[in-house]
């Protein structure tokens, strides 16, 4: 009996120390992935460097609680921080970076029906032969996201709008995995992703508007 409650105390501590050193480690992501934010809102190009160094330790976290899709993503975020890097510092026709641009409705409505339709296939994969929760869920914000995370690194203004979505649904997710600090996040991402349109929709103005005073210099401060 007396071991059988040794062994038991030893499984809740080591448990409870998991738990702390996951908790520090979503802490850290969880501020270099605001620094992320921040920074694409002002469309600065450190934001990649913030966003290459949180994925890398969301890659882990979400390995861990089995949102496998949720942790492949992360590795494609990390590419994807690479590849944005030089875009916005290499890219465009003259090699300066990208600027703001815009989509029309009808390439929206394209991308959302095949970006579904694919999210449904992968989602009927996990859920027939994987253990991964919430397969449908998991598998749908994790397309978007890819979707989305290419239309961030060609500065496509209309992305603001796809993460108000995909965050929403994110924060159900991680809340019922446990991840609180990471729901509080996505939770302040929401308001974020819309303070962030409205950024770039002011410098898509500027850019077509060269001579009248910035008026996304303004909105920054």
């Amino acid at each position: 009996m007396t071991e059988l409650w040794l062994t038991l105390v030893n499984s809740v501590n080591a448990a409870l120390g998991e738990v702390h050193v996951m908790t520090a480690w979503e802490a850290l992501a969880v501020v270099l992935a605001m620094a992320y934010l921040l920074l694409a809102m002002k469309a600065s190009v450190w934001c990649w460097a913030a966003a290459f160094t949180s994925t890398a330790i969301y890659t882990v976290l979400f390995w861990k609680v089995a949102l496998l899709m949720e942790s492949v993503l992360n590795i494609y975020y990390m590419a994807m921080a690479l590849y944005g890097y030089w875009l916005w510092t290499q890219g465009g026709d003259k090699h300066q970076g990208v600027k703001v641009t815009t989509w029309p409705l009808k390439t929206h409505l394209k991308l959302i029906a095949s970006t579904g339709i694919v999210s449904l296939g992968v989602g009927h994969g996990m859920a027939t032969f994987t253990q991964a929760s919430f397969p449908y869920l998991d598998a749908a914000t994790t397309c978007f996201a890819v979707m989305t995370t290419y239309l961030v690194a060609k500065k496509v203004l209309e992305n603001w709008l796809y993460w108000v979505v995909i965050d929403l649904v994110s924060i159900y997710l991680y809340l019922s995995k446990g991840l609180m600090l990471t729901s509080l996040l996505f939770v302040l991402y929401v308001g974020l992703a819309v303070v962030g349109y409205f950024l770039w929709r002011a410098a898509l103005a500027d850019s077509r508007n060269p001579h009248i005073e910035s008026s996304a210099a303004k909105l920054l401060g």
